[in-house]
């Protein structure tokens, strides 16, 4: 067997991601009925944080699940077999939500895009107008794709559906972007947001939620697909309004820790920091890209993730070399190329419980291994990182 290196391991992933001490310590106690009334004190004031940070006064439901258990709660609460979606291509994650819809009887359409830029909000608009008939009933969107790094703009996907006098729902997986990139659900037009705890809420996998508003709420009156234990109407009956089924109490414990440290630092401190520590890693990147060297897959400035860089390596490299060199040599773990990008990108997380510190030790690892597998690159990108971070 191989020994691994010693020290403490750097984990890069961008999900799960770190979770801090003081996590894991609220989640070591032990068992609870969920209707006591002193873990009803730590339900509540964690549900209504969760709702603050969203931006919502809309319902929000919980599962013991990751967030593909949410997506498909959102799925079969809001629509019957038949109906039509209409899917903004962006890469592995969308893809699989069109497979699970597919599950389903959902028909799905799809806009398709350069997933290096992401979707133009002028195609959904034609898309939509195309659609005389309104058969489609919810627009999908990631805002945060995790595999590609690539953001998409929801209010502009909002304006775009406006645009169109389209009366359809939309539909975002925050999944990677909740408490890493900014979200305003009301004030964005968001009619259901699709939610999990082993990213920005720095949880273990394992909870996950949809938040929904008042004309998701309408569509779920009318909705048929089969469901029982993610079903939205039976959960209103219960007094936590979530879970069919026994409350994994053990996570609130550290959900309201987690929610504690986050309004601690403030929501847009955490947002400025993301943004800090995220820049660095594209500075470095951008740093190594030249000889021919690595890129940021993302092409569009405009729309670079704050909570991950995808990083295309140059023709005939292995990206999954480099991952195992990082890890076998310095006991850094980076993310995998998912889906078509597996072996042609690595992912560097930068979310959750992280700083300065963490990043530039991911870094220095990652330029050493690029070093080690021979791959053509210009050194500095550690050098350009700090320059950012300290000015």
């Amino acid at each position: 067997m191989t020994q691994r290196p010693r020290g403490r391991a750097f984990f890069a992933n961008p999900g799960p991601t770190n979770i801090p001490d003081s996590v894991l310590r609220a989640m070591d106690r032990p068992s609870i009925d969920f209707n006591d009334p002193d873990f009803v004190a730590v339900f509540d004031p964690a549900v209504a944080a969760l709702k603050r940070l969203l931006g919502t006064t809309g319902e929000v439901f919980l599962y013991a699940s990751s967030g593909h258990g949410a997506w498909e709660a959102t799925l079969v609460n809001l629509f019957s077999p038949g109906e039509t979606l209409l899917m903004l291509d962006s890469g592995y994650f969308s893809e699989s939500w069109t497979r699970m819809a597919g599950k389903f009887g959902l028909e799905v359409q799809t806009v398709a895009a350069d997933r290096r830029l992401g979707a133009d909000p002028a195609a959904l608009t034609a898309a939509l107008r195309a659609d005389t008939g309104q058969r489609i009933r919810a627009v999908c969107a990631v805002h945060n794709e995790t595999s590609t790094g690539v953001v998409l703009p929801l209010p502009e996907i909002r304006a775009a559906i406006d645009a169109a006098g389209h009366p359809a729902l939309l539909l975002a997986d925050t999944i990677s972007s909740f408490v890493s990139l900014p979200l305003q659900m009301d004030a964005w037009g968001i009619d259901a947001v699709v939610g999990g705890g082993q990213k920005g809420l720095m949880l273990p996998t394992g909870i996950a939620f949809t938040a929904a508003g008042a004309r998701a709420m309408a569509a779920h009156g009318q909705a048929r697909i089969a469901r029982h234990y993610f079903d939205w109407s039976v959960m209103l009956t219960r007094p936590h309004r979530s879970f069919v089924g026994t409350v994994p109490t053990s996570f609130f414990y550290g959900l309201a820790e987690a929610l504690r440290l986050i309004e601690e630092e403030g929501l847009e401190a955490v947002l400025a920091r993301h943004h800090r520590l995220a820049e660095a890693v594209r500075r470095a990147v951008r740093a190594w890209s030249g000889n021919d060297g690595p890129q940021l897959y993302c092409a569009d400035p405009a729309r670079v993730s704050d909570s991950v860089t995808a990083v295309l390596m140059p023709e005939g490299h292995d990206a999954e070399a480099l991952r195992a060199t990082a890890r076998g040599r310095f006991n850094v773990s980076l993310g995998t190329g998912l889906g078509g990008l597996g072996g042609k990108v690595f992912r560097i997380g930068h979310l959750g419980d992280l700083n300065e510190p963490m990043v530039i030790g991911t870094l220095g690892a990652v330029e050493m291994s690029l070093r080690l597998t021979r791959v053509p690159h210009s050194q500095g990108g550690v050098a350009a990182a700090m320059d950012w971070l300290a000015a």
